[in-house]
């Protein structure tokens, strides 16, 4: 898939959030594309030894001189860094720093930009920036309001970024990304694959839901078109393209590490049942988040998004499924 990689040769491109998951692979993408690479991290972050062709600003999204000092001569900005808690429990402490982080920072990250003369920014989303669509996909029309704290830092911060890239003619473009995957990934997919190769969990049932996923290489391809092609003032979902069940997620983990897979399941009600009593138990010890139940919930219900229009308006083609990336990657580390 062509990405405009020639492009990219000598380009200034300033990368937030580069130690993270998703940054590396970013940072990895751009000094093979020949980039000239400038990465804002926090005093006292660890950097890969080999990354002495990549300039470092030490700060952060609170820090106004930093982030001037970050968007200086640069070209592109690929804004990745955040608080990524988004299953945190809904305090007012959390949702101040979600608003602190994922917006108040974002709108810094842009006044900055905006001031330095940044011609394009991409500012990578969630699928949680909108509302839960229920039992079925949906595409970039659906604009329910969201409804966590998380979700409604990153919305105020599409919408900044959009209104800034009307108003100053930046290449501005929003990606929403569902579920990532991929080598360092974190979170309850990779516990589910954990806890599945260990024989921890139950056999899921076939429920029928479906579940939006992507792969970290390709949301870096995602960026990368969205900051050639012509997307500014876009919002995208971005997906693998193939959405999954929580049965599908069970089997593929299973079949990945060389396990059977059990021909009995567990039905939905009496694993919601035995949720509702472990968060009782939970509440009881005074910890009143239902921990249990959500979890259960992302792999039972619904969470599916439409990816077609990025594809079909940037080229966007992902190259990874989950099944794919559990026979290559996780069959590699199990040999």
């Amino acid at each position: 898939m062509d990405d405009g990689e020639s492009s990219y040769a000598g380009r200034s491109v300033l990368v937030t959030g580069a130690t993270g998951f998703i940054g590396r692979r970013l940072v990895a993408a751009l000094r093979e594309r020949g980039a000239r690479l400038r990465i804002l991290v926090r005093p006292g972050s660890t950097i890969p030894t080999d990354w002495s062709d990549v300039e470092i600003v030490d700060g952060d999204l609170a820090a106004n001189v930093s982030l001037m000092r970050a968007c200086g001569g640069i070209d592109t900005v690929v804004h990745a860094a955040g608080f990524a808690h988004a299953d945190a429990a809904d305090t007012p402490d959390f949702a101040a720093r979600h608003w602190a982080v994922n917006a108040e920072g974002t709108f810094r990250l842009l006044d900055a930009a905006v001031a330095a003369g940044v011609g394009r920014f991409v500012f990578l989303s969630t699928v949680k920036a909108v509302g839960d669509p229920g039992s079925r996909c949906v595409n970039e029309n659906w604009d329910a309001p969201p409804e966590t704290p998380y979700g409604r830092a990153k919305r105020a911060a599409e919408e900044r970024v959009l209104a800034m890239g009307r108003e100053r003619g930046m290449h501005a473009v929003n990606l929403r990304l569902a579920l990532v995957y991929g080598p360092g990934m974190k979170a309850n997919l990779a516990r589910l694959i954990k806890a599945a190769q260990r024989g921890w969990f139950p056999p899921l049932p076939e429920t029928g839901n479906r579940r939006s996923l992507v792969h970290v290489d390709d949301v870096v391809l995602a960026v990368m078109l969205a900051a050639n092609r012509a997307a500014a003032g876009k919002t995208y979902f971005v997906t693998d393209g193939r959405p999954y069940s929580g049965r599908e997620l069970y089997v593929t983990a299973r079949r990945a590490y060389g396990l059977s897979v059990p021909r009995w399941t567990v039905p939905a009600n009496v694993l919601y049942g035995v949720a509702k009593l472990m968060d009782s138990a939970l509440m009881l010890a005074g910890r009143r988040h239902r921990k249990v139940r959500a979890t259960l919930d992302k792999l039972l219900g619904w969470a599916c998004y439409d990816s077609r229009r990025i594809s079909a308006e940037l080229g966007y083609k992902p190259a990874w499924t989950l099944d794919r990336y559990c026979k290559i990657e996780l069959q590699g580390l199990r040999e």
